[in-house]
C-alpha cells in the first residue's frame, strides 16, 4: 500500500514538471530555429526571456509559491482535507504545480544562459537552493528580478550574455 502511495506521489509530481517540460521544449525549438534563420533575433529573445523572469521574481505569485515550498507543514494540513480516490497523485500534482511555479522562470532562463551551460544551470540551481532554504530567499528572489531586468535592458547590446542563443556560424 505504501509503494503505490508512493508512486501515486511522484506520478502526480512529475507530471506537473513534464508539463512545463513539454512547453520548455518547444520554447527551446523554437527558439533554435529563430536563431537559425536570424541569429540577431537571439538578442531580443534574450530580452524577451530575461524581462518576463524579472517580472515574475518581483511579483506576488512567486512569493505565494515560494512560501507554500517553503512551509510544507501549511500544505500537509490541506492535503489531509482530499478525498482517498487518488488522493496521492492529487498531492503530487498540487506539490509539483507549486514548485514549477516557484521555478519556472528560472528554468526558462537557461534558453537564453544555454541549456547545457553547465555553468547557468549551478547558478540557476543555487539561486532555487537558497531562494527556498535561506532565511532571506524573498529578498534574494527580488533582488534576482532586479538583475534580469538589468539584464534584459543589456542583452540586446551584449551578445555575451546570451551565449545559448548564439547561431553556430555566429562569432561570440
Amino acid at each position: 500500500m505504501r509503494a503505490l502511495r508512493t508512486t501515486e506521489f511522484i506520478s502526480g509530481y512529475l507530471i506537473a514538471w513534464t508539463a512545463f517540460g513539454l512547453l520548455f521544449y518547444g520554447a527551446l525549438a523554437l527558439t533554435g530555429d529563430l536563431v537559425d534563420r536570424n541569429p540577431a533575433a537571439g538578442k531580443w529573445i534574450g530580452a524577451a526571456a530575461f524581462a518576463p523572469a524579472g517580472l515574475y521574481q518581483l511579483g506576488p505569485l512567486k512569493d505565494i509559491c515560494l512560501r507554500r515550498c517553503r512551509s510544507p507543514m501549511a500544505q500537509l494540513v490541506r492535503y489531509a482535507s482530499y478525498r482517498p480516490w487518488l488522493r496521492d497523485l492529487r498531492v503530487g500534482l498540487h506539490h509539483g504545480a507549486y514548485c514549477v511555479g516557484c521555478c519556472w522562470a528560472l528554468m526558462v532562463l537557461l534558453i537564453p544562459l544555454g541549456v547545457m551551460n553547465i555553468v547557468a544551470m549551478a547558478a540557476v540551481a543555487a539561486l532555487i537552493f537558497f531562494e527556498k532554504l535561506w532565511y532571506r530567499g524573498p529578498q534574494l528572489a527580488r533582488l534576482a528580478g532586479c538583475a534580469f531586468l538589468v539584464l534584459a535592458v543589456l542583452a540586446p547590446f551584449q551578445d555575451w550574455l546570451l551565449p545559448g542563443l548564439q547561431s553556430p556560424m555566429t562569432p561570440m
